[in-house]
């Protein structure tokens, strides 16, 4: 089976290419699609310029956004806002055409041309991250592999709101029950800059860091208010701001994209109240199937969720440049002495 490839360094180029295979009716997953890879170059960009490369053969595609940085260094096309990270696919390919596209991949990567040394990618799903890492080694690349962070998941298996919060810990269907009455809850399923300004101060008076690109956040949920599918949570005590939430739902999955509350209100638990109130709308409204809980091992977390799964780093080393081998031999030497947590 032939396999043909290209680069880009323009995403113009790829849209034009792409021909709308990944646009929003064709990816299933936010950080799949163009606009995302657009959103986060103009924002957040993690390199002096953008490298994708798209393998095809009949029926299929496969692309890997990638930024160049100094010295012959790659990375994945992503930022903290990047909840998982891996190759990009149309034409719905099975795992082992996908195994032979990443493998053209990795081929066109290696060329001396390019110049590349080392190819940096997180987050990566395990099962991503298991093809990635066969596919880039049987084109001669050294790869190694190492939990980067995690992901926990909910899956709601057709039950309805009650029976998954009968299973929650009695000490947090405690605290909803106890804590009702003062904080009161909205829920947009539309984009509002009011309640939107209102985000922006919850986060800023949180415990959590700046914002990295408030223009990245604000044109996302835009876009995702205009498509139907931003769930934007505000909890109130006495017209004050003081817990927001903003998840996305589509196609079955709910993805917690950001929370954050105001410390002086903690006593009043407005985050727990307005996640259980964006729980039950997920579930019984929504319909979903899925509740993903973005990254991080938040020991909070658990008490929501039923899965938790390791993303990780790949690490991606051309050992035909001599400067890849000492990264190659630190990050070996790191993957033998470290060891994942799976419980």
């Amino acid at each position: 089976m032939w396999v043909k490839g290209e680069y880009f360094d323009d995403l113009d180029a790829v849209a034009a290419t792409a021909r709308a295979t990944l646009d929003r009716p064709a990816q299933p997953s936010p950080f799949d699609r163009l606009e995302w890879f657009r959103r986060t170059w103009a924002c957040c960009p993690p390199g002096a310029a953008p490298l994708v490369v798209r393998t095809r053969t009949e029926g299929a595609d496969a692309w890997l956004f990638l930024a160049r940085q100094a010295r012959g260094r790659l990375v994945a096309l992503a930022s903290w806002y990047t909840l998982a990270f891996a190759p990009v696919y149309s034409g719905a390919p099975d795992a082992a055409l996908k195994r032979r596209l990443l493998r053209a991949v990795a081929r066109r990567l290696r060329v001396a041309s390019l110049g590349i040394a080392r190819i940096t990618l997180s987050p990566v799903p395990a099962d991503e991250a298991a093809l990635l890492a066969a596919a880039f080694r049987r084109a001669g690349w050294l790869a190694v592999s190492t939990p980067a962070t995690v992901n926990w998941r909910l899956p709601v298996a057709g039950r309805v709101f009650a029976e998954y919060w009968a299973a929650r810990p009695g000490a947090l269907r405690a605290t909803v029950e106890r804590k009702q009455g003062r904080v009161a809850i909205r829920i947009l399923d539309h984009f509002d800059a009011d309640t939107w300004a209102a985000y922006e101060q919850v986060y800023a008076a949180s415990w959590k860091p700046a914002e990295g690109a408030p223009a990245f956040l604000r044109g996302f949920a835009e876009d995702e208010g205009a498509a139907g599918t931003l769930r934007l949570g505000l909890a109130e005590i006495d017209g004050r701001p003081v817990a927001a939430q903003l998840w996305t739902v589509e196609n079955g999955t709910a993805v917690i994209h950001k929370l954050a509350h105001v410390e002086e209100a903690v006593e009043h638990s407005p985050g727990t109240l307005l996640s259980a109130a964006l729980f039950a709308h997920a579930i019984d409204a929504d319909g979903v199937q899925t509740v993903d809980f973005g990254t991080g091992d938040d020991g909070y977390k658990a008490d929501w969720m039923e899965e938790r799964h390791l993303l990780y780093r790949i690490e991606l080393f051309n050992l035909r440049r001599p400067s890849a081998w000492p990264g190659a031999a630190r990050a070996r030497l790191s993957a033998l002495v470290r060891r994942p947590r799976v419980d």
